[in-house]
């Protein structure tokens, strides 16, 4: 039983039509899913991915309009890695972050791998790595994306955790996770230690820098990360990692069913919150491939709240003009 690398990371916008200009305008990801927030229905859930939301290619985020900006601190995740396909591509996107004056840091060299940190309009701090072909594969480039095929981000790299120490949350993700550690190193005078899972490489790396400096974070707000989530291969092996988790006195919660997945949630010591969901079904489940995220999606157990959703939901604008549900 083993995890497969990063299944998505879900983080937070206060405002839906910004979110979705940026991540499928400047990004060229695709919107893959609209539905809404299954724990609270008034929000929607915009599911970004490639060209049908893979595992492992997933950005979602909850649009809460009236939250406030996202506080730093320790006990969060502080940085979300994309990958693209070689050097080429990063300097092609740096080209692009300027004529679209999007705020990004210049290409550099982390650890021994080119990578180019930017931030979104809401402040969430993202960055694109140079994933050299290893790692999990990469996800399908999405045939309409304004971002040409030889650019396109080929899924998830990576994600940072910033923590007040180490030693518990290494213990969790080695002892329990099945992660290993790839490396330990000190970078602005502060502590990193990158662990692996799975294959390794991108696509399955967690890394951890120690900030005891830094206050513990109270909120997730609009440009913050909610949580990050692991992949496993089916219902089987999920239930497993439950009883495994439980066992060793996590706090998981019952596998909750989000028709497009299967989820189990737990909080790490250092205090990030981590899901473990299923590859499948996936999002093709309820809408033909070719028209993913065009509308609104429920799973069967909203359906019957249709009207009243909808009804509490702000139109989305749309890139180009128009607006959408």
């Amino acid at each position: 039983m083993e995890l497969g690398g990063i299944h998505h990371v879900t983080a937070v916008t206060g405002d839906a039509g910004l979110n979705v200009a940026f991540y499928t305008g400047a990004l060229g990801l695709r919107l893959v899913k609209k539905t809404v927030n299954q724990d609270d229905v008034s929000a929607y859930h915009l599911f970004y991915g490639d060209e049908i939301g893979h595992p492992g290619t997933e950005m979602t985020f909850f649009d809460w309009s009236r939250i406030g900006p996202h506080v730093p601190g320790t006990g969060t995740i502080s940085s979300t890695a994309f990958r693209v396909p070689d050097y080429a591509a990063l300097e092609w996107w740096v080209e692009r972050f300027r004529e679209l004056d999007v705020a990004h840091e210049d290409i550099e060299e982390r650890n021994g791998r080119a990578t180019l940190r930017f931030t979104d309009p809401e402040g969430q701090r993202l960055e694109l790595v140079h994933d050299e072909a290893e790692g999990v594969p990469g996800g399908t480039p999405w045939e309409k994306s304004p971002v040409p095929r030889e650019t396109f981000i080929r899924g998830l790299d990576s994600v940072e955790l910033t923590l007040k120490n180490l030693s518990s949350t290494s213990r969790v993700i080695t002892d329990v996770m099945g992660f290993r550690q790839a490396e330990e190193y000190e970078e602005g005078g502060q502590k990193v230690a990158t662990f692996e899972v799975g294959l390794g490489g991108p696509g399955a790396r967690v890394r951890l820098v120690e900030r005891p400096d830094l206050p513990i974070h109270r909120f997730v707000g609009a440009g913050g990360v909610h949580h990050v989530a692991f992949r496993t291969p089916d219902e089987e092996e999920h239930a497993a990692w439950r009883e495994r988790l439980a066992k060793a006195g996590l706090g998981v919660t019952p596998v909750i069913d989000r028709y497009y997945f299967k989820s189990i949630y737990f909080r790490e010591p250092g205090g990030v919150l981590f899901e473990i969901a299923t590859d499948g079904p996936g999002f093709a489940t309820d809408e033909a491939a070719e028209h993913l995220g065009e509308t609104l999606s429920l799973p069967p157990f909203l359906e019957g709240q249709r009207r009243q959703i909808e009804s509490n939901l702000r139109p989305i604008p749309l890139v180009g003009g128009g607006v959408s549900r």
